[in-house]
């Protein structure tokens, strides 16, 4: 897996997830993650993952990038949504739970959550990736997309449209996602960025793989202000155990 503070999270989870087990492999459940840009990682990782996913393309995707990486026998691919999971869950619960780029498009936020979180083993956790409305409302004002900006600023749930161009039902901000996540019963222990910075300095910035710049990232993923122009808003939620 990467070195961004997500990655770095997810990777911690999993090792005490794996401990809880005894050494077995920890059991993840990804929800609408069927192209497998998670799922594949943390199977290489040594995760033994169920990934449910309404799209049969996006599945199929799936299949064959965990052929390519060799980890084809540690993920399982189920057509399905979130009314899915009491089914496809894995006897006892997942250790972790992704809801990745999600939230922002199922009808039922709540319901959404609710059903993670009956997914997840007790002491287990609920990993949710969601796109930052501050951060939207940044990009296009820096872009000279003003009217974009204040639709988007404006706008309760942080749409730019009534969903004619705008693919996304709804953005978050962090506030909003902790008192969701809470609400469905979770117990909300991390709120950081992704792509805090690395989103806006110049791309020959990006090629060069500067370290400081990694360092810089990790740092303002969790700091106060930064963190609230993240392009990405990653939580993490506890359930009791």
């Amino acid at each position: 897996m990467r070195s961004d503070a997500v990655h770095q999270v997810l990777e911690t989870e999993v090792a005490q997830a794996r401990l809880r087990r005894g050494g077995e492999p920890p059991r993840v459940l990804d929800v609408g993650g069927g192209s497998g840009v998670w799922a594949v990682p943390l199977a290489s990782a040594g995760c033994a993952v169920t990934v449910v996913d309404p799209s049969p393309n996006a599945l199929a995707t799936l299949q064959r990038r965990a052929s390519d990486a060799g980890v084809a026998d540690r993920i399982t691919p189920l057509q399905g949504d979130t009314d899915a999971l009491h089914v496809v869950r894995p006897e006892g619960g997942a250790d972790l739970v992704l809801g990745h780029g999600l939230l922002e498009v199922v009808d039922d936020v709540a319901g959404a959550l609710r059903e993670m979180a009956a997914a997840t083993a007790p002491g287990g956790a609920v990993s949710v990736l969601v796109a930052n409305r501050h951060a939207a409302v940044l990009g296009r004002a820096l872009a000279g997309r003003v009217a974009e900006a204040l639709r988007l600023f404006q706008d309760p749930d942080g749409r730019l449209d009534d969903g004619t161009t705008d693919p996304l039902l709804r953005r978050f901000d962090s506030a909003g996602l902790e008192r969701s996540m809470t609400e469905a019963g979770l117990t909300v222990e991390l709120i950081q960025g992704q792509g805090v910075l690395s989103d806006l300095v110049p791309g020959s910035v990006l090629e060069s793989g500067s370290d400081a710049l990694a360092e810089l990232e990790r740092a303002a993923a969790v700091s106060s202000p930064l963190r609230e122009i993240a392009s990405r808003l990653h939580a993490i939620g506890r359930v009791a155990g």
